[in-house]
């Protein structure tokens, strides 16, 4: 077995990367301030004490997806949800599938864990979609898990209901679970209900960070049946124990003003995806497939490997992108469509001189 990955680079780049004024790195909508809702000291239950399986928020997480409270579980944000997840589903040498290209920090956890990792790959001249050939030419018997996103991660392409069925069929034929990050997928346009109602098979994982700008909450959970939620459950009492009651509290508050706060988002991002289909459009150094859903999108640059790019525009034009190493496509780069309007405007008018200088 090859060594564990112990650490992941991604996300110590872009925790430490150098600040710019046009960060089209972001890959959420702005940060929502709470201090506009009405929140008095005696809403966070303010005696010290943690509250073990929190029922309120499980209550709340159920009745925003439709789940029983009994498939739930809470988890600091996505990242331990799916981190949870891949820990209660694998064992050291077994083989998981993952998609190509996808989201650093899932190959890293996964390979923590000792897996045996395959990939199956998104095409880009296919809009990165989900090939089910792709997942049945890999797959076998010693398969006990396929890992994807939905949205994906970094394209923003989404997988339609019939697609998932279809996957969860083959990954029962051999024994296997899905793991579904769906941290965009309320981004859908509309959004779709999650896939852990497809089936036993799929274990799916959310938070209320990237499409709802509340990333300091690290409000996340994973939607699973219920012996394996209550594995997961006694799994973090090795790791978290409880959530911070608290963050608890303040995330029961957002649930039941969640509608309002998304309220904004959805015409930004409507609005960011019209202004970067245009922009792609008129780019003849610049693939990419229409941005129907999603915060994210993954072109490809006709002059190779993006770093140049993300040199130049941070050196020259205070701006960013995400360079296609981090997804392990060196000549495309992702952009994230959550900017207020004014600023992806001029961040997209910064990438386009930046890309005019480098022809």
């Amino acid at each position: 077995m090859t060594n564990r990955i112990m650490q992941s680079d991604y996300m110590h780049w872009a925790k430490f990367k150098p600040p710019v004024r046009y960060a089209l790195t972001s890959s959420e909508v702005p940060h929502y301030h709470m201090d506009r809702l009405p929140i008095s000291l005696a809403d966070l239950d303010l005696d010290g004490a943690s509250h073990p399986r929190y029922a309120p928020l499980r209550d709340a997480i159920g009745a925003r997806y439709g789940m029983p409270t009994d498939r739930i579980v809470a988890a600091d944000g996505t990242s331990m949800a799916n981190f949870l997840s891949l820990a209660a589903l694998i064992q050291p040498g077994d083989e998981v599938l993952i998609e190509r290209p996808t989201y650093e920090p899932l190959l890293g956890a996964a390979s923590f864990l000792g897996a045996e990792i395959r990939r199956f790959d998104r095409q880009p001249n296919e809009g990165f979609r989900l090939d089910l050939d792709a997942v049945a030419a890999v797959i076998s018997d010693r398969t006990r898990l396929i890992v994807l996103t939905n949205l994906h991660n970094p394209s923003g392409n989404l997988t339609g209901e019939s697609i998932l069925k279809d996957l969860g069929a083959l990954a029962s034929s051999h024994g296997a679970h899905v793991l579904v990050d769906e941290v965009y997928l309320d981004a859908a346009v509309p959004p779709r209900r999650s896939a852990a109602h497809l089936g036993s098979e799929f274990v799916c994982t959310n938070s209320l960070t990237k499409v709802y700008g509340l990333s300091g909450l690290r409000c996340g959970w994973v939607l699973a049946e219920p012996g394996l939620a209550e594995r997961m459950w006694r799994l973090n009492d090795l790791i978290g124990v409880n959530q911070a009651h608290q963050a608890e509290r303040l995330a029961c508050i957002a649930f039941d003003q969640l509608d309002m706060i998304n309220s904004d988002n959805q015409p930004m991002l409507a609005r960011n995806r019209a202004s970067w289909n245009a922009f792609a459009e008129g780019r003849q150094d610049v693939t990419a497939t229409q941005a129907e859903h999603g915060i994210t999108v993954f072109p490809k640059w006709s002059g190779g490997d993006t770093e140049r790019l993300a040199a130049l525009l941070r050196e020259k034009y205070d701006s960013a992108v995400v360079p296609g190493r981090w997804f392990e496509m060196p000549d495309h780069f992702r952009i994230g469509l959550g900017l207020p309007p004014a600023d992806f405007d001029e961040g997209l008018a910064r990438l386009g001189r930046a890309l005019d200088d480098l022809q």
